[in-house]
C-alpha cells in the first residue's frame, strides 16, 4: 500500500503578520544605518550591473576585465609574499641581535663604533642662517651682474642696504640691477612712481612672471588654434611681461664684455619676492622650485639661459633681528622662523592698513580689533569648527598666505622726500648706469606697463612702508642672544606706532594700556576699559552684572 503523499504547508501569511515583519525589518535596517553613521563607516558600494548584451564587443570587454582582475590579484599576492619575507628577515635580525648582546666582546665593539660616529662631523644644516649667508655670498662673489628682485607691493622694504653696499664694495666690475616683480598686483600709477624714484640710483626693470610654466620633464602639448575673432586675456597667469626686454638687455651686455666665459647673473632678494619665478620665466620652463613658504631655495643653483648668459638662483636674504616687528610682519619673516605667532603677525598687519580698504577687499562689516576681523573672516569663508565656532587660526593662516603670496593687491605710497643712501654717491650712480642701454630699458618698461592689466587704485590696500630692511650677510653678524633682539624689536615697534596717525581706523586697532599708578591707601573701585585682545576668549553670552547690581 502506497504511503499517502503529505501536503506541504502553505507560505501564505496574513496581512497583519506580513506588515509586522516588514516593519521589524525596516527598524532593524534603520538601527544598522545609525550605528554605521556613528562609527564613520562608508556605505556599501552598489553592485556592478555588468556589460549589457546590446553593448558592442562585449566579449572583448569581459576578457579585458577578467585579465585586469587577475593582475590585481597577482599584485596583491606579490605584496603579501613580500611582507612575509620582510617579517622573516626582521625576526632573523632580532634573533641575531639577541645573540650578539649576550656576547661580551660585542658590547666593546658597539661602544667603539658609537664613539667613532660621535667624532665624525655632521653635515651642514641647510636651514641654518650660517648656511644661507654662505650660499648668498657665493652667488655675490661669482656673479658679474647682480639682480636685486623687489616686490612691487613694497619695493622700498624689499631693499637691503647691506647687500647693495657689499656689491658696490666689490668694485666696478660688478653691476647692480633692480627688477620690480608682481606688478600686476599694484596700481599702474604706483609702479610708475617707484620706477622714477629708483631710476636715480640703478637701472630698473618692470617684470611680471608667469605662474603657469610646465615642468621641463613634461612634453609640451600642441597649442590650440585660436580663431581670429577670439580675444586673448593677457592678464592671466600664463602671460609673462618684461622677459624679452630683460633677456635682450643681458645678452647685449654680455656681448659688450667680450668674454669667452658666459656672463654670470646672480638673482638675490628677500624670501617670497619672486626670484625663482623670474628665472623660470626667463628660461621658459620649470628650472627652479617655486613655493609660497619661506626657504624653498636653500642652495645656489645655476641655470643656463643662453650660450652667453648664465643665471644663478640664491636663497633669500636673512633678515636682521634689529628690524622693527612691523617690517618683519610685512613678509612674515618671524612667523616662518617660529619667533612670532600668526595671530600677532595679523594684528601688526592690520595696524599698518586702512580698515575701510580691508573691509572692501574681503567684503566684511566693521570690526574693532584683529580678533573680531578674524571671526568675521572665518564666518565669511566658512571656516567653522564643531558647534559652529569660527576657526580663527585657519582664517589667520589664510590671510597671511594671501598677504605673502601673489594674491592680495596692496601697495605702499612713494615717500615725498626720498634721499639717496650714504653709499650712493654721484660717481657710483654713473658707474652703475654705465654700460646699459637706458633707452631700451625705458621702452621695455613702457611696453610692459601697456600689456599688463593693473588693479584699480580703489581696490588696492594702501599701507605705510617702514623703509629698507636690514639683512645679514656674514655668520659673525648673527646674534647669539635672541632675547636682546626681541627687546629691540619691541622697542622699535613702540617707536613706530605713534607715527601711524593717518586714519582714525588704525587707532582703534591699538590695544589700550592701563595707566601705572601708585598703590592707594584705601580701596578704590575704578572702571577699567574692556580689552578684547587676542589672548581673551570670544564669548557672546557674557553676563553684565552692572545691569542688576549698581
Amino acid at each position: 500500500m502506497k504511503r499517502p503523499k503529505l501536503r506541504k504547508a502553505s507560505k501564505r501569511l496574513s496581512c497583519a503578520k506580513r506588515y509586522k515583519i516588514q516593519k521589524k525589518v525596516r527598524e532593524h535596517n534603520k538601527k544598522l544605518r545609525k550605528d554605521a553613521k556613528k562609527k564613520g563607516l562608508k556605505k556599501h558600494v552598489k553592485k556592478d550591473l555588468g556589460v549589457p548584451n546590446s553593448a558592442p564587443f562585449k566579449e572583448e570587454v569581459l576578457r579585458e576585465a577578467e585579465q585586469r582582475r587577475l593582475q590585481i590579484e597577482e599584485e596583491k599576492e606579490r605584496k603579501r609574499q613580500a611582507k612575509k619575507e620582510e617579517r622573516a628577515k626582521k625576526r632573523k635580525k632580532e634573533k641575531e641581535a639577541a645573540v650578539k648582546e649576550a656576547d661580551p666582546s660585542a658590547k666593546k665593539a658597539r661602544k667603539d663604533t658609537t664613539a667613532n660616529k660621535s667624532e665624525k662631523p655632521s653635515g651642514p644644516n641647510k636651514n641654518s642662517k650660517q648656511h644661507l649667508c654662505n650660499e648668498l655670498n657665493k652667488v655675490i662673489d661669482a656673479s658679474d651682474v647682480v639682480i636685486e628682485v623687489l616686490d612691487a607691493r613694497d619695493p622700498l622694504g624689499c631693499r637691503c642696504p647691506q647687500l647693495e653696499e657689499a656689491v658696490l664694495l666689490k668694485g666696478s666690475n660688478k653691476k647692480l640691477l633692480l627688477v620690480l616683480t608682481k606688478i600686476d598686483l599694484v596700481p599702474k600709477e604706483n609702479v610708475e612712481k617707484w620706477i622714477k624714484c629708483f631710476q636715480r640710483e640703478f637701472p630698473v626693470m618692470a617684470f611680471k612672471a608667469s605662474t603657469q610654466i610646465r615642468d621641463k620633464t613634461v612634453k609640451a602639448k600642441r597649442r590650440r588654434v585660436v580663431a581670429s575673432n577670439e580675444v586673448l586675456d593677457k592678464s592671466k597667469g600664463a602671460a609673462c611681461f618684461g622677459n624679452d626686454c630683460l633677456a635682450e638687455l643681458l645678452t647685449v651686455y654680455a656681448a659688450k664684455t667680450q668674454s669667452e666665459v658666459a656672463l654670470k647673473v646672480g638673482i638675490v632678494g628677500f624670501p617670497n619676492v619672486g626670484k625663482s619665478s623670474l628665472i623660470n620665466s626667463l628660461k621658459g620652463m620649470m628650472a627652479c622650485h617655486v613655493g609660497i613658504t619661506k626657504g624653498t631655495t636653500k642652495t645656489m643653483q645655476e641655470v643656463h639661459m643662453s650660450k652667453t648668459v648664465k643665471l644663478m638662483d640664491s636663497p633669500g636674504i636673512v633678515a636682521s633681528p634689529s628690524n622693527s616687528a612691523a617690517s618683519m610682519a610685512l613678509r612674515s619673516l618671524q612667523v616662518e622662523d617660529g619667533q612670532e605667532s600668526v595671530m600677532d603677525a595679523v594684528n601688526r598687519l592690520l595696524k599698518q592698513c586702512d580698515k575701510s580698504q580691508i573691509m572692501l577687499q574681503y567684503n566684511i562689516p566693521d570690526f574693532k580689533n584683529s580678533l573680531e576681523f578674524l571671526t568675521l573672516f572665518a564666518k565669511k569663508r566658512g571656516y567653522l569648527q564643531k558647534g559652529g565656532v569660527p576657526n580663527t587660526d585657519q582664517a589667520a593662516n589664510t590671510f597671511l598666505t594671501d598677504w605673502t603670496g601673489a594674491k592680495l593687491s596692496y601697495h605702499c605710497k612713494v615717500p615725498g622726500s626720498y634721499s639717496l643712501p650714504s653709499y650712493m654717491t654721484d660717481a657710483v650712480v654713473t658707474e652703475m648706469q654705465n654700460g646699459w642701454d637706458l633707452d631700451k630699458v625705458k621702452e621695455g618698461n613702457k611696453e610692459t606697463l601697456k600689456g599688463v592689466k593693473f588693479p584699480n587704485l580703489s581696490s588696492s590696500i594702501s599701507f605705510v612702508s617702514r623703509g629698507p630692511t636690514a639683512g645679514l650677510l656674514t655668520a659673525s653678524a648673527i646674534p647669539d642672544e635672541p632675547s636682546s633682539a626681541k627687546g629691540e624689536e619691541q622697542h622699535n615697534d613702540e617707536d613706530d606706532e605713534p607715527e601711524q596717525t593717518e586714519s582714525h581706523e588704525t587707532e582703534e586697532l591699538e590695544e589700550p594700556q592701563e595707566p601705572v599708578t601708585d598703590k592707594p591707601s584705601q580701596v578704590q573701585f575704578q572702571s577699567a576699559p574692556i580689552d578684547i585682545s587676542l589672548s581673551t576668549v570670544y564669548t557672546d553670552d557674557a553676563y553684565d552684572f552692572n545691569t542688576d547690581f549698581k
